[in-house]
């Protein structure tokens, strides 16, 4: 795998904040109290992350998206098709309470790492996103998974 360069590699753990914040007060009584005091309850615990998650869930779709315009044909077509699957699934799979939305999260980054992947052997990503992607996935799903045990 390539190295990955600053900027982006910057920009994907600036990313990860959210999911990170959530998990520590989500463990950390008196920083939950702190944050929701501060910034409200909607930004502590699973409440962000499951929120914010959707969102890349939806970003990442865009992103998936740009890269098909990298080809033709069929595999335009496929990749188009894929491109959507993110922001679907947060759409459709993140109601049904914290757990089962965190949860959901879990299998819907998972499964973004799965079509990442097809687009990097498709040769439609640069050469590092793979290594990208694997680092800001388990720090994600790690997150995530503080919520649901």
């Amino acid at each position: 795998m390539s190295r990955i360069p600053t900027a982006p590699l910057i920009l994907g753990l600036a990313g990860l904040v959210p999911f990170v914040w959530g998990a520590a007060t989500y463990v950390n009584g008196p920083l939950a109290a702190w944050g929701a005091e501060a910034l409200g309850p909607r930004f502590v615990g699973p409440y962000v992350q499951l929120f914010y998650g959707s969102v890349i869930l939806s970003f990442m779709s865009g992103v998936l998206w740009g890269f098909a315009t990298k080809t033709s044909g069929a595999r335009a077509a496929t990749g188009y098709a894929l491109s959507v699957i993110p922001a679907l699934w947060a759409f459709f799979m993140t109601g049904g309470g914290p757990t089962t939305a965190a949860m959901n999260l879990i299998f819907g980054f998972l499964g973004l790492l799965v079509l990442d992947f097809a687009f990097s052997q498709w040769g439609l990503t640069p050469r590092w996103w793979m290594a990208l992607r694997v680092l800001l996935t388990t720090v994600v799903v790690a997150c995530l998974v503080v919520t649901v045990i």
